[in-house]
């Protein structure tokens, strides 16, 4: 990833605050592909068309696209019609919505140059304090929105405090984030007595995450508008802006007049509330809050982001990408699942895969330096 300040000179004058313009209004929009297309406009006069089509992420993409194709034929040839069955198909979607939805959150908090070991731990809590007796009745005696919201504010909440904790207190973001995902899990625990928590008396809850519009799981599609809000958050606002530029170069962002620490604490608390709402798609599938759900989730989510194709090291990354990952992820477990292979063999490979993605982003990124 190229050095901001080196191709941007220029980066650090502030727009004159008389004009009325935010700061970061001058960086130009980037598609969610690269840090340095969000610092640096293209050059005058274009280049060709295959140039300007890499530039968009595109063969990234169709690349991530071919994977999970070559993984579809894989699960044709060795499990049959069990893979082809329509029903597995819509197994593979229900599997991905929870994974997808912390996914989302943490491709936000990743580009940003950040990373969260918290969210497994985060979604148990969230899934525990949603489903205790008093919340519980709380919702019987109002809506079964109330489950939901307590599952998202318990999300927001640690969130927030990591990000404060990240931002203001200077604690290194692996540091702080380990320390709330042994907390939140202890905290978890605690509060359910180590008890499986089961929601019952709850038609409505059931009522709509039961539905199944146009044959699609609601969780499915609660999946899919996560995705479409993220891409949008991302590429087509100021806020999308901001996290690439503070990704790809914190000072330099700084000096173009983005609060980078207010920002960072922004992000966390999206993939607190990320974290939150998948807590209430678990709670849906399995009817109960339990201090056990989540775990290694945040192994989970961080491999899907990296394999779809976001920097590790910050400033690059698209949702798009990530959803890929996603249904490489899930569609890599079903296969082995149908066809009874064990545990270990699983996370041997998507140890292999996992590498693999980071080593190609090492190769990229030392390609595009010397070019």
């Amino acid at each position: 990833m190229t050095d901001s300040t080196t191709e941007r000179p220029d980066l650090g004058k502030t727009t004159d605050p008389h004009e009325g313009v935010d700061p970061v209004d001058v960086l130009p929009e980037t598609g969610g592909t690269d840090s340095s297309q969000a610092m640096v406009a293209p050059a005058p006069g274009g280049s060709d068309f295959m140039t300007r089509l890499g530039d968009t992420g595109f063969f990234r993409i169709a690349g991530l696209a071919v994977v999970l194709l070559v993984i579809a034929i894989v699960g044709t040839v060795t499990a049959g019609d069990r893979f082809l069955d329509v029903n597995n198909f819509l197994t593979i979607l229900k599997l991905s919505a929870v994974l997808g939805v912390v996914s989302v959150g943490m491709t936000f908090v990743i580009i940003g140059g950040g990373i969260d070991l918290s969210v497994g731990a985060v979604v148990a809590l969230s899934s525990v304090w949603a489903t205790t007796v008093a919340t519980q009745d709380m919702a019987r005696d109002s809506h079964w929105l109330l489950i939901l919201l307590a599952a998202v504010a318990v999300g927001a909440v640690a969130g927030l405090i990591n990000g404060v904790l990240i931002a203001y207190g200077k604690v290194v973001a692996f540091i702080a984030t380990l320390a709330m995902l042994v907390g939140a899990r202890a905290l978890a625990e605690n509060i359910s007595d180590n008890r499986t928590q089961i929601v019952s008396d709850m038609p409505g809850f059931y009522d709509f995450f039961g539905a199944e519009p146009l044959g699609i799981p609601m969780t499915v599609w609660v999946f899919a508008l996560v995705a479409v809000i993220g891409w949008v958050l991302l590429n087509r606002t100021t806020f999308g802006r901001r996290t690439f530029a503070v990704g790809g170069n914190p000072e330099a962002a700084r000096l173009a007049g983005i609060n980078v620490r207010r920002h960072t604490v922004l992000l966390y608390v999206l993939v607190g509330v990320c974290a939150g709402l998948a807590a209430v798609l678990l709670i849906a599938r399995t009817t109960t809050g339990n201090s056990a759900h989540g775990e290694l989730l945040e192994l989970d989510a961080i491999a899907a982001v990296v394999i779809g194709g976001t920097l590790l090291a910050g400033g690059r990354g698209t949702i798009t990408g990530t959803v890929l990952g996603v249904l490489i992820f899930t569609t890599l477990t079903n296969v082995f699942t149908l066809n009874n292979r064990p545990p270990s063999e699983q996370d041997l490979l998507k140890g292999a895969v996992i590498v693999a993605a980071v080593l190609l982003q090492q190769w990229l990124a030392s390609r595009k330096r010397t070019t």
